[in-house]
């Protein structure tokens, strides 16, 4: 046997022997469990291949796909939980078989599943349980739903909820003396819709020891009388001289809420979210520790789990995030994906805690709060980093946003260029200048679009008419800059609804307006589809996976109510029809 015979005859043994093992075969993988590959790229070539039968043809609609070398299809297939392939009705049908269900869509408009880049899930979902004070424009309705909860309250119980908005009835911030007398055994704490101030009746003072002698924490601003005396009102850190008087959440009433909010999501279109739990300025960074061990991973391994979730954790926690992704990786399942950390560097708009280079309009000696001091936040983002944490931080004032601008610049200088995707959650409030730098910087602006109907009338108030008018809610500015820009809903602040919130950023026309909030401002329905979905999930490293219907993507979409994609795009306005993840029906 000469040379060239025998090393012909070892090559065919090689290649007979690969092909062979199973765990060598692209078809084994891609008949696993979705659960046991999600977060694989798996290459689109062995996904379209023609030995692959669909699980689902979906047909004779406007899908939308979100990734520009295919911005539109009529027809997709789908096999075990991702799509095989995409385009006219002949050239996916080859796909179909024995097997193949068929959904004819009827002309729909069909999008990606949304994604929302920031969510507060498990606490939205308890709070819809709990008061519901959103929309209250008028005290003696704020007072008459308190009435209304104490009916069937125990003596001593507490009395919980939140979403009021001051500004809805011309102002005035609400006090303790509006609610003590219809509640002498009943303590009560009540969020702001923002998250960043509450109110307490006097019970729950007295309970929790604050007092005329109780000094402000650094942070956090307990408010007073002319005389001294408490309000009821305590704003972003002295909100903890409270809350750990308040009986925890039971693991049960947790869980219920996790499906509760679940369930409301999937019916708004969201199929995946980035949750930062149930973490506020002043509240316990266990709590979002404690609802990933006893709900989530709980959900997960109990099969209820039907939307996916990308985690953020508190920031002073990120030594043990990296020791969870050391030992588990990053994605524990088609359904869970460990994501980052997050911190706070300012308020908000509404509670005036939000901090600004230049004074409150309304109150000119008032800059807002810096609720984590520079240096801290500096040596927490740069030891974040450099262990290969992606870091997110709320700012919301100017001064906030160049404040973490410039801690980002000066990580980057010491760690090095790398793909990071350092996220600034909110960044409402921006000085001139500050747009261009999100795109020299390459950070993702993680922005909620249904704040600004909020917002256009207080700010104009808070900031006055020029600064409001110059650095709010700047998305077409971010855009220029080739920021990334991330659209979410900071539920339960607002209602998570990406529909809302994406003909929001087209039209930007608050509640009794006629015209747009800085209307050079408004964004395509191009560009605000892809804040809700391709965008949104790179700006959490998921774009492998979610955010465009292509072959290999999972097959997460949305059916839309409307059949015409140009009244869509003039109009911005729809409804879900139906909600699909991996391809199987989760709403309704």
């Amino acid at each position: 046997m000469n040379l060239y015979t025998l090393i012909s005859a070892s090559v065919v043994v090689v290649l007979a022997i690969f092909f062979s093992l199973p765990l060598l075969n692209p078809t084994y993988w891609l008949n696993l469990n979705l659960k046991s590959w999600l977060w694989i790229p798996i290459p689109s070539s062995s996904l379209s291949s023609s030995s692959l039968i669909a699980d689902l043809v979906v047909r004779n609609g406007v899908i939308y796909t979100s990734d520009e070398s295919l911005p539109f299809a009529d027809s997709m297939a789908i096999h075990n939980g991702r799509i095989l392939r995409l385009g006219n009705f002949s050239f996916v049908q080859e796909l179909a078989g024995d097997g193949t269900e068929e959904l004819d869509l009827g002309g729909k408009v069909v999008v990606p599943g949304f994604i929302d880049s920031h969510v507060h899930l498990i606490y939205a979902g308890l709070q819809m349980a709990r008061v519901e004070l959103h929309g209250v424009n008028k005290k003696d309705e704020f007072v008459r739903k308190i009435k209304e909860a104490l009916r069937n309250a125990k003596e001593g119980s507490w009395i919980l909820g939140g979403g009021w908005n001051n500004d809805l009835w011309g102002g005035e911030l609400p006090l303790a003396s509006w609610i003590d007398d219809i509640t002498p055994y009943n303590p009560v704490w009540l969020n702001r819709m923002d998250g960043h101030m509450g109110l307490a009746n006097s019970l729950a003072l007295k309970l929790s020891g604050i007092s005329n002698l109780t000094k402000d924490p650094e942070g956090g601003t307990i408010v007073r009388t002319v005389d001294g005396e408490p309000t009821g009102l305590l704003i972003d850190s002295a909100m903890k001289l409270l809350l750990p008087y308040i009986p925890e959440d039971t693991v049960n009433e947790r869980r219920e809420a996790l499906v509760r909010a679940t369930n409301h999501a999937l019916m708004r279109g969201v199929t995946t979210v980035v949750d930062f739990g149930r973490y506020y300025p002043g509240v316990s960074a266990e709590l979002s520790w404690e609802d990933f061990l006893d709900v989530y991973q709980w959900a997960d391994a109990s099969e209820k789990m039907m939307i996916r979730v990308c985690l953020f954790f508190p920031m002073e926690t990120w030594l043990r995030l990296l020791d969870l992704i050391g030992k588990m990786g990053r994605a524990i399942s088609q359904w869970i994906y460990l994501g980052g950390v997050k911190a706070f560097a300012d308020g908000s708009l509404g509670s005036n805690s939000a901090l600004f280079h230049e004074p409150y309009a309304d109150e000119p000696h008032n800059y807002g709060l810096q609720v984590t001091e520079s240096e801290i936040l500096y040596n927490m983002t740069m030891a974040s980093e450099k262990s290969g944490l992606q870091v997110a931080i709320h700012a919301i004032g100017d001064r906030a946003n160049d404040l973490i601008l410039d801690i980002y610049e000066s990580v980057v200088s010491t760690n090095g260029m790398r793909d990071r995707r350092f996220r600034i959650e909110h960044a409402q409030h921006l000085a001139p200048g500050a747009a261009a730098r999100f795109g020299q910087q390459g950070i993702v602006a993680s922005v909620q679009p249904l704040h600004l109907l909020g917002d256009a009338d207080s700010a104009t108030k808070k900031l006055g008419t020029d600064r409001a008018q110059k650095e709010s809610y700047l998305f077409r500015s971010l855009l220029a800059s080739n920021a990334l820009l991330a659209f979410g809903s900071d539920w339960p602040v607002v209602d998570i609804n990406p529909l809302g919130g994406i003909k929001t950023a087209m039209k930007r026309i608050p509640p009794g307006w006629d015209d747009a909030w800085i209307p050079s401002e408004c964004l395509t329905l191009n560009d605000a589809l892809k804040a809700h979905t391709i965008s949104a999930a790179r700006a959490c490293f998921l774009d492998n996976d979610l955010g465009s219907l292509s072959p290999g993507k999972l097959a997460d979409f949305v059916i839309l109510s409307t059949d015409s994609w140009d009244d869509f795009a003039a109009e911005g306005s729809a409804s879900v029809e139906a909600t699909y993840v991996s391809g199987v029906r989760a709403y309704p």
